[in-house]
């Protein structure tokens, strides 16, 4: 095997990745995906950056996809026949050098623009490969009668659309009146079968692994360690598109955690493999209303105790009993990291100053984008740290939340950035003198 799945604990079995299994038989805990370091290190790491930069938009099958172009380090046992993709990755990465320079004082700040993806998040990175491998094992003849997954919302477009081009029936478990319209919508259109329940995450994460269990479905929730190869490229590309060099520091959003595990996993595979010398400084950024990575994280993470996850602007981190807890804290103990939380009034206002300098924030990234504000003003940062904000869905997605926003409806946050339309007279004379006073 090139790839298989092993403890994430230590124990010594190995499974392979078309094996429908998503926790260790031996201590129940979470599995991830090991590679063959020896037969990986056969290329130096000036070849495989080299290999990875010629794949870039590449037309042929699969390689425009800059998941599927570093395959090697994602999912090797894969045919390319049955990988299902839709050219995912290969996000842009936004200078906001207004927004660092004149807000911040910070000059190397950009943000990661994962939401601008085929569904909008950055959940299409690991359902490419989920979807994939489901597709691999039902061409080889295995009983897998649909995918399913919890959600909060992005994760089941996700899954959504990805099963829809596979021709793969899906299943997503929502909590009731918990998801916007626009996440609501993506499902619906692609056909998944789409239970609302009067529940939580965790309530839906808890029946979907139930069904799972007892009915021969699979499923694609981040336990499921397939959807972290996918996710890990989000470091590995940011490096690419930095000319290979690292940044300072990584700030992430953080509801079930698997995109700290993720990134960290990219960032460790590129050292490990000779294409980067150093890693930054992972932080990760919760909100006030759903913070046990930060409630542990004060304690030294010593401790961990499960929260009953309040109402948050950034629903889809809305999540108090995260899956990915250990991964997330041996991934912040390995990169010097640490956890900022933003409270609602924060997190709303840091959207809407970053948007007046172009950005079109998520309230998730508004977390991140608070924890940097946050931190920036506890004089972590120098001016010239290059730090990458990592945006996981497009603003598009939360039009509800921006509008409530500037309509000032949000109750507690007293918007500070409010720009609502200007009524007056069709008349020139009236728009004149109103620009004229305005100027």
């Amino acid at each position: 095997m090139k790839a298989w799945f092993q403890c994430f604990e230590g124990c010594s079995g190995k499974y392979p990745l078309n094996e429908v299994i998503y926790r260790c038989p031996d201590c129940n805990n979470l599995l991830e995906v090991a590679f063959d370091m020896d037969e990986l290190k056969k290329k130096s790491g000036e070849e495989w950056k080299n290999l990875f930069d010629n794949r870039l938009r590449e037309n042929q099958w699969p390689y425009g996809s800059s998941i599927w172009g570093k395959k090697e380090w994602v999912c090797p046992e894969i045919d390319d026949a049955n990988i299902v993709s839709t050219l995912e990755g290969q996000t842009n990465l936004f200078w906001a050098e207004r927004y660092g320079k004149e807000e911040l004082g910070l000059h190397d700040l950009w943000v990661k623009q994962c939401g601008n993806s085929h569904t909008g998040s950055f959940k299409d990175l690991g359902m490419t490969v989920l979807v994939s491998m489901v597709n691999q094992m039902r061409a080889e003849g295995k009983d897998i009668p649909a995918v399913a997954c919890a959600s909060t919302g992005d994760t089941s477009a996700a899954l959504a659309a990805y099963c829809a081009i596979a021709g793969i029936a899906s299943i997503v478990f929502l909590p009731k009146n918990k998801v916007s319209n626009s996440q609501l919508i993506q499902p619906l259109a692609h056909g998944a079968i789409t239970l609302s329940l009067n529940t939580d995450f965790d309530g839906c994460m808890e029946i979907v692994q139930q069904v799972c269990t007892k009915n021969n479905i699979y499923l694609a929730n981040s336990m499921n360690s397939l959807r972290i190869e996918g996710q890990k490229t989000v470091s590995i590309e940011m490096v690419q598109q930095f000319n290979w060099s690292v940044p300072d520091y990584v700030i992430i959003p953080g509801g079930n955690l698997g995109n700290v595990s993720a990134l960290g996993k990219g960032f460790k595979m590129m050292r490990d493999l000779g294409v980067i010398d150093k890693y930054p400084v992972i932080i990760c950024a919760q909100a006030e209303n759903a913070n046990p990575l930060y409630l542990s994280y004060k304690t030294g993470f010593k401790e961990f105790k499960a929260v009953a996850a309040k109402k948050t602007l950034a629903s889809a981190i809305q999540i108090g009993n995260p899956i990915s807890y250990a991964k997330a804290v041996r991934t912040l103990n390995e990169f010097n990291g640490m956890v900022e939380q933003a409270s609602e009034s924060e997190l709303a206002n840091e959207v809407g100053i970053a948007n007046k300098y172009g950005l079109l924030c998520c309230p998730h990234t508004g977390v991140a984008l608070a924890a940097l504000s946050k931190l920036n003003k506890k004089g972590l940062f120098k001016k010239n740290d290059k730090i990458v904000v990592v945006s996981t869905a497009n603003g598009l997605k939360f039009t509800d939340f921006l509008l409530n926003y500037h309509e000032k409806t949000i109750e507690g946050v007293d918007s500070l950035q409010s720009n609502l339309p200007i009524e007056m007279e069709a008349s020139y004379e009236k728009v004149s003198e109103y620009l004229n006073n305005h100027f």
